[in-house]
This record gives C-alpha cells, sequence and structure tokens, in this order.
C-alpha cells in the first residue's frame, strides 16, 4: 500500500487483476501508443530525431521467414504493429509520462510501466485509523478515482479496435513442382509487396473520400511511422510503392528504408501532382541491373495527355552460395500507377501497352526467351474487366466495347462511346502487339494515322502470359476480396502479376522460371466495416497492402 509513503518511493500500481496475463501486455501496448503526446514532432514519432532528421530505428523483429524459405503457417498478424511501438519506446515498456493536457485537462503527469502509476498529492498523512480525511481530500479522492476509471475505460476501448487478421496461405502449387535435373538445384527466394501508400496530397485534395475516418489517423504524422512500421514488419525482399510523395519519399521515406538496408529507385510524376512511384529491394539480396523509368505522357498526342508514370527494374539475384553469379539468372520488375478514370478505358489501355512494351524490351533475351517478370501496381481495373482479361489472358477483341467497360470501376458507365479502332495512334510506336516497332513514334510526332489494316480485327496482344498471386475471391464463401476502401467505394485494383513457370518441364536446360510459394490473404467488405474501414488507427492507407513470396529457379 502506498498509503503515507514519499511519492518518490510509492511502488507502481498492479493492474494485473484487471487483466489477465495474456492480455496485460496488449493493454499497455495500446495504452502506450494511445497517448504519445502529440506535441512531439512528428519526424521524432517516426523514428527520427534532430536536425538532420536521420533515422534510428531498432532492430526489427525477427520476420516470418528466413532467407531460405517460410515455415509452413507464419503466425497470425499481431493486432498492432510491434516496430511502431520499438521506434516510439522501444522493445520494452519504459516509463512513458502520459499528460492529460492531451486529452483536454490540465497538465499533471501520468506514468504506465510494467503496472501503471497514478499521481497522487504529495501530503505526508498519518495512518488512517489516527484520523479522518478532510472534505478537501474526499473531493480529491473522488476525481482521482474517476480519472483513473476513464483512463481504464479509455484503453480497453482502444484495445478492443483490433487490425485485421489476415494470415499466410501457401501456394498448392509449391507442394507439387517438376524435380530439378541433376546440376540446376539453384533456387533463389524472394518477397514482394506491392502498396499504394496514399500521397497525403491527394488524401487532403479528396477529403470527401474520408469522411467516416476519425481525424486524428489522416495526418501524416500518424500516418508516416505506421507505414514504416507496416513495411519493417512484413520485411520483403523488393517493395513496389504508389502514391509515394516526392518531399516525404526524400526526406523521411528514403532515409528511412535505406537504414533498414534498401535501395530505392523512385519516378515522379510528369506533371504538377506531387507524388510518383517506387522500387525498393534489399541491396544484400538483389543487385540492380538498370533502372527504367516510364512516362505515360506524350506531348502532342491527344490521347496520351496524362502524367502517370511507370517503372522498370531489372535485378539480379545476389546468390552467396556461388562463387560468381550468374549473369543469366535476372528479375524484370515493373511497378505501375494508371490513371483511375473510370471513363477513360481507352487512355488506360495506351498506358498499359506503352509499359508492357517496355517490359518486353528489357526482359527479352538473344536467344527469343523472357526473363522472369514480376507486375506490380495499382491498374484502377476490378479482376475480370476487359483490362484484368488482357493482362492475364495476352489478348483483348475490343470490337463494340464501350470505352467505360474496360476497367470495371462501373456497374453501369456513362455514355455509348466505343473504342477506336486502332486505340492508339502509330506514331506512338507500338503494335498490336504491345511491342516496339520501327520506325519509333518519335519520327512522326503528331500526325495520327489509321493502320487498322495492319492489325487485321479490332485486337491487341501481349506475349507476356502473365498470372495473378491472388485468386480475387474469399474462401470458402467466395466472397469478392478487397484491397481498397474508402467512402465511396471497396474492390480489387491492385495486383501482384508474375510470369509462371513452365507448364510442362523446360526442353532446354538454362532457363528460369518463377514459382509462387504462398501470399498474405486479403479481407472482404465485412471485415473492413468491422475496422470503420481505410484508414483506421492500423492501417494508414486506403489501400491494403500485398504480398507475396517467390522461387525464381532453373
Amino acid at each position: 500500500d502506498n498509503y503515507g509513503v514519499p511519492k518518490s518511493k510509492q511502488q507502481p500500481y498492479n493492474l494485473s487483476f484487471f487483466f489477465p496475463s495474456s492480455s496485460h501486455h496488449m493493454f499497455l501496448r495500446q495504452l502506450s501508443s494511445s497517448f504519445l503526446p502529440h506535441s512531439r514532432p512528428a519526424l521524432c514519432r517516426a523514428g527520427f530525431s534532430g536536425a538532420s532528421y536521420l533515422p534510428h530505428f531498432l532492430p526489427a523483429p525477427h520476420p516470418w521467414w528466413s532467407a531460405q524459405r517460410f515455415p509452413p503457417r507464419p503466425p497470425g498478424l499481431p493486432p498492432s504493429h510491434p516496430a511502431a511501438h520499438q521506434v516510439y519506446s522501444g522493445r520494452t515498456f519504459h516509463t512513458l509520462s502520459i499528460y492529460s493536457s492531451d486529452f483536454g485537462g490540465s497538465r499533471r503527469s501520468f506514468h504506465a510501466s510494467a503496472g501503471l502509476m497514478m499521481e497522487r498529492h504529495d501530503r505526508d498523512r498519518g495512518p488512517p485509523q489516527k484520523r479522518r480525511k478532510s472534505v478537501e481530500e474526499k473531493r480529491t479522492d473522488f476525481y482521482f478515482n474517476l480519472k483513473f476509471l476513464w483512463v481504464i475505460s479509455l484503453s480497453l476501448s482502444l484495445s478492443l479496435s483490433s487490425a485485421l487478421e489476415r494470415r499466410w496461405e501457401p501456394s498448392p502449387s509449391a507442394c507439387t513442382s517438376y524435380p530439378l535435373p541433376p546440376g540446376c538445384s539453384t533456387a533463389f527466394d524472394f518477397s514482394v509487396m506491392s502498396y499504394n501508400i496514399l500521397s497525403q496530397e491527394l488524401l487532403q485534395d479528396n477529403a470527401y473520400l474520408y469522411r467516416h475516418c476519425h481525424p486524428g489517423v489522416l495526418p501524416w504524422k500518424h500516418r508516416l511511422p505506421n507505414l514504416l512500421a507496416e513495411i519493417q514488419q512484413y520485411d520483403a525482399d523488393i517493395l513496389c510503392l504508389q502514391e509515394v510523395q516526392e518531399d516525404h519519399y526524400e526526406n523521411q521515406i528514403k532515409p528511412a528504408l535505406q537504414a533498414l538496408g534498401y535501395q530505392c529507385e523512385y519516378k515522379k510524376r510528369t506533371g504538377s501532382k506531387p507524388d510518383g512511384c517506387a522500387v525498393i529491394f534489399k541491396s544484400s539480396r538483389l543487385s540492380l541491373l538498370s533502372s527504367n523509368p516510364v512516362e505515360y505522357l506524350r506531348p502532342g498526342d491527344a490521347l496520351l495527355d496524362r502524367d502517370n508514370v511507370g517503372l522498370v527494374l531489372l535485378l539480379r539475384p545476389n546468390d552467396a552460395t556461388a562463387a560468381q553469379p550468374d549473369p543469366s539468372a535476372f528479375i524484370c520488375v515493373a511497378n505501375t500507377h494508371l490513371l483511375y478514370n473510370p471513363r477513360r478505358g481507352d487512355i488506360k489501355l495506351a498506358q498499359l501497352a506503352i509499359l508492357l512494351a517496355e517490359i518486353r524490351r528489357l526482359s527479352s533475351r538473344s536467344d527469343g526467351s523472357t526473363s522472369p517478370v514480376v507486375l506490380c501496381g495499382d491498374f484502377n481495373s476490378t479482376p475480370w474487366s476487359p483490362l484484368y482479361s488482357f493482362l492475364t489472358t495476352g489478348c483483348l477483341d475490343y470490337r463494340g466495347m464501350q470505352i467505360g467497360m474496360v476497367s470495371g470501376q462501373e456497374s453501369n458507365p456513362r455514355g455509348q462511346r466505343l473504342l477506336p479502332s486502332p486505340i492508339w495512334s502509330n506514331c506512338l510506336g507500338i503494335d498490336h502487339q504491345c511491342q516496339y516497332n520501327k520506325p519509333s513514334w518519335s519520327r512522326q510526332k503528331t500526325e495520327r494515322m489509321d493502320f487498322s489494316h495492319h492489325w487485321g480485327v479490332s485486337r491487341i496482344e501481349h506475349g507476356l502470359k502473365l498470372q495473378s498471386s491472388y485468386q480475387h475471391r474469399l474462401m470458402p464463401d467466395g466472397r469478392p476480396e478487397i484491397t481498397t476502401c474508402h467512402s465511396r467505394t471497396a474492390m480489387t485494383v491492385d495486383y501482384i502479376l508474375f510470369t509462371p513457370e513452365f507448364v510442362t518441364p523446360p526442353s532446354l536446360p538454362g532457363g528460369w522460371g518463377l514459382q509462387l510459394l504462398g501470399r498474405l490473404s486479403l479481407v472482404g467488405q465485412s471485415e473492413l466495416e468491422e475496422v470503420d474501414g481505410l484508414p483506421n488507427r492500423h492501417h494508414s492507407s486506403d489501400h491494403l497492402p500485398l504480398l507475396t513470396r517467390f522461387r525464381l529457379r532453373r
């Protein structure tokens, strides 16, 4: 009992009788994260300090997988990201000062440690049997107990706000692969994340989409540490990020990820918008062969007048077991964010044609084969829409197709304008197979020629044979998976596509293929409604990150 003991020698109040041992740590974690003083600079709360804003992240928790392989089933995600709390207060819970001024009261300090210490008046008192409490003391104790119960109630309500439950789903094909030929046992496992992190400026420009959100979860000072902690938690080898705001990238995101061992490549949009795409990879596991920004804007072309961009990297695995890296082993990683406008499917298809042509150019080998490709991004198109079908089947017959039907974002698109044939101008220098042809588009910058007789029917193709890493329906009820959610919509628009390994064993030794090992599960609309949609206290974007793991092998 602390009664009559000087404040400097008082023991913390033990709350273990309120909470079972299994939930006591979660309560303290929620308490510490909820009561961070809001007056601290945003960068300090995100893991930066001093005028230089240099990152000082603490060591990340052990990832779900080692560098070699996943366990059969990674553990479930915690209700909040441990890395975020490591950034704030370290691995152990030291005394954390909490000021009631943060909640509109006077500036009297509280403390949270292994128990919970509440400040009481520093007044020498005799044992209770020797004197009665004064009216003032009774009033003080009443308000103290009231404030104590308020803190407990608030913390319990916050702890009940859990994160989305996402589990690891092993790929069935990972258990039924062809045996490797003798001498060709080389395999390289790597993980890929695709994540639209929601540009802060775009959030503010489209505030009507986030009226359902608590105002406290929208500022960048809250979102940045959550996003960085989420990236650190998943520990992917390759990150493909969209809506990366340039100033945030240069001053905060890039330094933080470099401190975690990543190398960063970035391409800003060509117009006045402040964001762009980034491809970021662990330099300990992969080496950069080339970085190729892709601009979809074509001055003078009435169709390609938007500022969306892409980024294509060639990466070579760092094989620590080999004396010399295999020059034939490399991965083509592409990232993009296509136009949003649901009624301009013609622009989306033309932008996609440019990206596919660049991927084909960079992934092609001298023998006519194609290196493995991973294509990530926000395509602003739904599963089984014409644009999605074009990506996954390699062809699209668009005769008589309405422009507003291409992306599948609207069930009843306005207007009846049809896709023209051809969709894009010959001066673009890309044929109907989404490959560069000669002469290039620069030789005819403004003339729009009708070359449909070269294409035959109203049809476009590509030869990459892409496959989605996700099935787009939840098992066992078949509900749609959701990757983005705000006040207007909830749907899938984000994808990780890849070129799968050979359907039959390769006839030529030395070829490389990709095998999907597993993915992080998505959720449905009802699960998102239970956590008040996106963004929320745990998830700081209006998109969910996609996470997959592949094996590159001969």
